[in-house]
């Protein structure tokens, strides 16, 4: 075990390293690793106290998630025991992360100092399950359930200071100096008895019985976000367990709650989506020995609402970005923009003061293309129409130095063509932000033709470094995400043509696990704006262009959604509820009547496949293509772009889980009953055919 983790001695204290790369992750041969240098320092007399700490760029980042679920080892079940049972003194010190079974680690020892940088959290909620290593029972002990209970059931990481001053942390030191911390504390606590051992201080749980409700409190507070999950709730549980039983007997129970969420088709879609995101950055043709470009500063052409916000994507990162608009008073609106969110973060308390003003300077305005020139990435977000966006890309191509990167955050045209304004195609990409690029984890990076490998590298790292998850695609019309997303927007409009209601959509798809219903979404949206993509499309494709007559009318009545007050919904002054219109039912039968469409009933089920195998087809046209490398990053672009529940794993890993053949059944049924938009894809077929999935090797 001494590759993963070994003891050293300084001044008579015991340094255990482990030195697991890249994270430190709890790996089998870890915990035996920790056990048997705790056994050493506790059996060397000239120890009188140890000090715990990760090797590289972080602490203990967690268990290794591939293993989870597996039979653990003896050591890998108590080695949290044997440091808590530790006779001398152990003070965790943590850099980087201490998540997971990382923070549990860390609680089991007697003492904890960290770095500023650092952060600690128990996430496991977000793959599914629950902190299975006594997190449960120690972190209510050593900070109070209320505290434990938002920690545990959001799974958020905990910045260094906030974690010192809710008690988590005994100490915070600078990010050079904390093996000096640790090892004066060490120092300092050598000779204290009893030894500080949270198991057997229950003072704080004493503030559970003065509030009583809180764990329901919690359970109303979250029913909402953990709709159909299991894992919040068993989190709840393992606290109340903490307040009602000893120690020992909550971690029982604590196992047994973790047992039976861990192979749970919950857990297995969440840990699905984790690895999928990851894979995501692996692109086949583009191997490590390809490095990307040194990204030091950024420059963004265009201060409208995605522009903003993908300035606010580099400020939020410490990268120093440039804003350019043509004129003072587009920038001086833009830059209000931004600043007014940056206040609003500082008024819910999720920005300091003094942080919001930092990324505020390291916007600078600009009113000329000459100003930007020494940026090493430019993104463009400009008005999506093919002119425009050719205009730009030739005035960036004039002065942005050699190796600059240039990127579009088009959501739909032709990277080819944009990147033919230029005399260096090589340097041209898609960056597409989804809206508000601030706010939306996904972006879609877009390869064309002659973008150069370093160039995709590149963006593929400056993703992770603007907490983006990334997902390269090839060049289309629409690309992948919205290519594949349009048939369910178009389905969901030849439902309501076929007599369902706005309603019944959006409450199939609600209970399914989406945050808002489709139908929702356009009014908050704005009508305007589909009607609006909806001409332009017509003007270019008209040969591609499917009229939706009711969306239209909706339009033509002044009904653009929750800005006017009527959409799909009524909505009242000062609440967003959608509240079902007669007016609509009315547009409805009458559309209904002059397309010969005879209106009937839906059962939920028809509802939600219609929507969701109509955009199954087309990834798999997408896929067919080459346009997309893998199902799963089908499945990024959905969970982190368009709001697919996670707990489901992504479109493509559901689909599997109805199983291809049973769809391709289905849709040839429906190709017979409605025509030909229903052919399955070639792809769907043959998995069809040979009783595959779109995941299987």
């Amino acid at each position: 075990m001494a590759e993963f983790v070994t003891i050293t001695k300084q001044n008579g204290i015991g340094i255990i390293t482990v030195d697991n790369p890249p994270v430190n992750a709890l790996s089998p041969g870890v915990p035996e690793g920790i056990v048997e240098c705790v056994n050493a320092g506790n059996a060397d007399p000239e120890v009188r106290a140890m000090v715990l700490r990760g090797a590289g760029r972080s602490f203990i980042a967690g268990a290794d998630i591939k293993f989870l679920g597996q039979k653990k080892t003896e050591a890998g079940l108590t080695y949290r025991t044997i440091i808590d049972d530790s006779a001398k003194p152990i003070v965790a010190a943590i850099h980087g992360y201490a998540l997971g079974g990382g923070l549990e680690t860390a609680l089991a020892c007697q003492y904890r100092v960290a770095t500023e940088s650092a952060k600690v959290g128990l996430p496991e909620v977000l793959i599914g399950v629950l902190p299975g290593g006594n997190g449960t029972q120690r972190l209510p002990r050593l900070i109070g359930p209320k505290a434990a209970l938002e920690m545990i059931v959001t799974g958020r990481h905990v910045p260094a200071p906030e974690a010192h001053s809710v008690g988590i942390l005994d100490a915070v030191s600078s990010d050079d100096g904390l093996l000096e911390t640790a090892v004066k504390l060490a120092e300092r606590v050598a000779e204290v008895r009893p030894l500080p051992r949270i198991r057997d201080n229950d003072e704080k749980l004493a503030e559970a019985k003065a509030d009583p409700g809180m764990f329901d409190a919690m359970r109303k507070k979250i029913e909402r976000r953990a709709r159909n999950q299991k894992a919040p709730y068993h989190c709840i549980l393992c606290v109340e367990a903490a307040v009602s039983l000893p120690f020992d007997e909550g971690c029982a129970r604590e196992r047994e709650l973790f047992d039976e969420l861990v192979m749970a088709d919950e857990a297995k879609s969440l840990r699905y989506a984790f690895f999928a995101e990851r894979q995501a950055n692996k692109i086949p043709d583009i191997d490590k020995s390809v490095k990307g470009r040194d990204i030091d500063s950024a420059a963004v052409v265009g201060a409208g609402t995605m522009g903003g916000g993908i300035a606010m994507c580099f400020a939020d990162a410490g990268i120093p970005v440039k804003l350019l608009e043509m004129n003072a008073e587009a920038l001086d609106k833009g830059l209000a923009k931004i600043r007014a969110n940056y206040e609003t973060s500082v008024k819910r308390g999720s920005l300091a003061a003094d942080a919001a003003d930092t990324r505020m300077g390291l916007i600078t305005p600009a009113l000329e293309y000459d100003l930007i020139g020494d940026a090493d990435i430019v993104i463009e977000a400009v008005f999506e129409e093919m002119p425009v966006k050719k205009d730009v890309f030739g005035k960036l191509d004039a002065v942005m130095k050699d190796g600059a990167v240039l990127a579009s955050n088009t959501s739909t045209l032709d990277i080819d063509e944009i990147a033919s304004a230029t005399k260096r195609p090589a340097d041209v990409l898609g960056t597409h932000f989804f809206s508000p690029a601030n706010v939306m984890k996904l972006l879609e990076i877009v390869r064309g033709d002659a973008t150069a490998k370093d160039v995709v590298a590149t963006c593929t790292a400056l993703s992770r470094r603007i907490a983006k998850v990334g997902a390269v695609c090839g060049n289309c019309d629409g690309f992948l995400a919205n290519r594949s997303r349009a048939p369910f927007q178009t389905e969901m409009n030849i439902l309501i043509e076929e007599g369902a209601r706005p309603q019944q959509v959006d409450k199939v798809m609600v209970e399914f696990g989406y945050p808002m219903g489709p139908f929702a979404v356009g009014d908050l949206a704005g009508l305007d704006i589909g009607h609006a993509v909806r001409q332009r499309r017509k003007k270019e494709a008209p040969n591609e262009y499917r009229a939706l007559p009711i969306p239209d009318r909706l339009f033509e009545l002044g009904r653009y959604g929750q800005k006017t007050g009527a959409g799909w919904f009524n909505y009242k002054p000062g609440d967003r509820t959608p509240y079902p219109d007669p007016v609509v039912d009315q547009v409805i039968e009458e559309i209904g009547r002059q397309l010969g469409i005879e209106q009937r009933d839906f059962t939920d089920e028809e509802i939600l496949h219609r929507l969701l195998f109509a955009s199954i087809n087309e990834a798999a046209k997408i896929l067919e293509e080459g346009i997309a490398y893998r199902a799963s990053d089908v499945d990024v672009m959905w969970l982190n772009g368009f709001g697919f529940p996670r707990y489901r794993g992504g479109l493509m890993f559901w689909a599997d889980g109805i199983g291809v053949k049973r769809i391709y059944d289905t849709m040839k049924v429906w190709q017979e009953r409605y025509g030909d938009r229903w052919k399955p894809a070639a792809m769907i077929e043959e998995l069809a055919a040979n009783g595959k999935g779109f995941l299987d090797d």
